[in-house]
């Protein structure tokens, strides 16, 4: 299983429009962040997790010719914002693109984009095939996939554990129920936004409490705003298991 980190950044990337911080001045590549979001590659599936405002500039980077599909964590728009661009894969796949979400989201697809679920279409607007998700777990041609109940403040949304990789973004809480399911994992993706405490996201000592309880062999951080530091800076703080995770970053594990 191949995973790639699109992007690693909060609702407003680093740099920040308009911040002279010294974060987002940095010359470090690793502190250039893009909006949030994932590719998983296993068992010749390709699944992308969450299409962001930056979706076109990822693909293009990543010379991306295809998907199997793509799954959503929540409707914010710094989630769903690229849902648009998801037309070239119709062009190049001669093909509907699908996506799993849950049912709130997919509505939310719907009213945010109706002329792309028109009776009558615009020619040459997106093809999608929309799949509505529940906490079961279900399959992508052969990879399974189980949904995972997160807390984003008081707005329920969904991580997702793909063989022994669990990625949960945008969370600040999760239920007592779910942790079962996160048991023998070899990576753990966590959402640490920040070193203050946030309303709705885990800052970094509440990221590290999690993984101390969930005891992955590592664990990587993402959706990372400039108020957690230089990513130089900010690995001198964690346990030789923890990294924060960067634009580009590929990790390989076995499925």
């Amino acid at each position: 299983m191949n995973i790639t980190f699109l992007g690693t950044g909060t609702s407003q990337g680093i740099p920040m429009i308009a911040c002279d911080c010294d974060v987002c001045n940095s010359a470090d590549p690793r502190d250039k962040r893009l909006r949030t979001a994932l590719m998983v590659e296993a068992s010749g599936v390709r699944i992308i997790i969450d299409v962001g405002p930056d979706f076109r500039a990822q693909m293009l980077r990543h010379r991306v010719k295809s998907i199997s599909g793509v799954l959503l964590t929540h409707e914010h728009n710094d989630h769903i914002a690229g849902i648009d661009d998801l037309r070239s894969f119709n062009f190049a796949m001669h093909n509907q693109v699908h996506i799993w979400a849950e049912s709130r989201v997919i509505d939310t697809l719907k009213n945010q984009y109706p002329y792309v679920f028109a009776d009558i279409k615009y020619p040459g607007t997106p093809d999608l095939s929309l799949h509505r998700l529940d906490e079961a777990p279900f399959k992508i041609g052969n990879l399974e996939i189980t949904p995972i109940r997160l807390m984003h403040y008081k707005l329920p949304v969904l991580g997702f554990r793909i063989g022994n990789m669990a990625y949960l973004t945008d969370v600040s809480r999760i239920p007592d129920e779910e942790f079962e399911k996160l048991q023998n994992l070899e990576l753990l993706i966590i959402d640490a936004l920040r070193l203050k405490p946030h309303i709705s996201h885990f800052n970094l000592e509440q990221a590290l409490d999690i993984i101390r309880i969930i005891k992955p062999k590592k664990a990587l951080l993402t959706h990372i705003s400039h108020f957690l530091g230089k990513h130089a800076e900010v690995q001198k703080l964690l346990p030789p298991n923890v990294q924060p995770a960067y634009d580009g970053l590929t990790i390989q594990l076995p499925l």
